[in-house]
């Protein structure tokens, strides 16, 4: 009865290592890799190439990338919503920028796009400012109805 008792306190101790061991193994990174251009005319494309891992591609903030991060992202699809029934545009344009303040912005968690668009346009502020209107109206189509 003794010798029984044992093996399963073992058992159970054993059990609980491994779990704790592949719950180590499965904590999610994120990976800084470099930015693809896309259109700069196509605010879905710029939405599912740079916002959608954390955000998700509907916006509720349930990206692939959610886990890893240490800030949740908001739901893209509440803003309106939260902010009486009107769409922040000038806000959003200003988180997309790196203007506003939040906290998950400028981290290591979410680049600030702006410093990015301006990169790949060569410096053009007409592209980067056409790169963040775009993607202000595809965000701003994603608002609850």
């Amino acid at each position: 009865m003794r010798t029984r008792r044992s093996l399963w306190i073992v058992l159970a101790v054993v059990i609980a290592m491994a779990m704790m061991a592949r719950a180590q193994e499965t904590k999610k990174e994120i990976k800084h890799v470099p930015v693809k251009p896309t259109s700069s005319a196509s605010g879905q494309e710029m939405y599912k190439s740079y916002c959608a891992v954390c955000h998700g591609a509907d916006g509720k903030g349930n990206g692939p990338a959610v886990d890893a991060l240490k800030v949740p992202p908001p739901d893209l699809t509440t803003l309106a919503e939260k902010n009486g029934g009107k769409y922040p545009a000038l806000t959003v344009s200003a988180v997309i920028r790196g203007e506003e303040v939040l906290a998950a912005h400028g981290s290591k968690d979410m680049p600030i796009w702006g410093n990015l668009f301006w990169s790949m346009s060569g410096g053009h502020e007409a592209e980067v400012q056409q790169r963040v209107a775009n993607l202000n109206k595809y965000i701003e189509s994603l608002q609850k109805k």
